[in-house]
């Protein structure tokens, strides 16, 4: 017997937010510092892997990963990414990009590269 109109109607979509639940999210894009400084606007917004030495400034204190061409992203927050000052690392996290803020990452993970 086909279920009632009104019925279907309520089931369908709880029947489609259920299976969108159920989808994996979505995997880290590995980017190169390269392409995050060459085209930062393509990348805002994502979830990201790029890797880096740590370095600072003090004043004010901030951080950020540079590759030898000394292209930089700034990471935050400061307490996950100052372990690692002067480390190579590899850094997951959402980068943004905009200009009165220049380009970061909101660091999720940080792995050292020299262990």
């Amino acid at each position: 017997m086909p279920m009632p109109l009104p019925k279907a109607l309520t089931v369908l979509p709880l029947l489609w937010l259920l299976s969108a639940c159920n989808q994996a999210p979505t995997p880290p894009q590995t980017v190169p510092l390269m392409m995050l400084v060459n085209q930062p606007a393509s990348h805002d917004g994502r979830l990201i892997t790029t890797e880096g030495t740590v370095r600072r400034v003090e004043a004010p204190l901030h951080y950020w990963i540079e590759d030898a061409q000394l292209r930089r992203v700034a990471i935050q927050p400061d307490a996950l990414i100052a372990p690692y000052l002067d480390r190579p690392v590899r850094v997951t996290g959402r980068f943004s990009h905009g200009p009165d803020q220049g380009r970061r990452l909101q660091a999720e993970q940080v792995i050292p590269l020299d262990d």
